[in-house]
């Protein structure tokens, strides 16, 4: 019964981190398409920053800037394990914590800068 696993703590920071990665996939499309309004013209700015005034849109800019966040401070752990840091099991413990730990942060701090 798959319900009853319990997932180690680094087989979640990875599964976050492909979840990340598909979020930054389909976030780009905001982006892009904010860029390319932003660059249009004055008006199409202007109405750019009108509309990133609501709620909604704020809460879609954060989540993708969480996706960015975590994504990144997840790579970063990848990338020490890759060049043979923390490759035991309390090793790769330590540094999961450490993902979320920093993830959450950050993630928080860009929550109080969109907001």
């Amino acid at each position: 019964d798959i319900t009853t696993l319990k997932l180690p703590l680094p087989a979640i920071a990875s599964i976050l981190h492909r979840i990340s990665g598909l979020a930054i996939f389909f976030g780009l499309a905001f982006v892009i398409w904010g860029l390319d309004m932003s660059l249009e013209s004055e008006d199409s700015f202007n109405a750019l920053k009108e509309c990133l005034g609501g709620v909604v849109p704020k809460l879609i800019l954060w989540a993708i800037l969480a996706g960015f966040i975590y994504h990144f401070v997840a790579g970063l752990r990848h990338l020490l394990m890759d060049m043979g840091y923390f490759e035991t099991l309390q090793g790769a413990r330590v540094l999961a914590t450490c993902v979320l730990v920093v993830s959450v942060v950050l993630i928080a701090l860009a929550g109080v800068w969109v907001w």
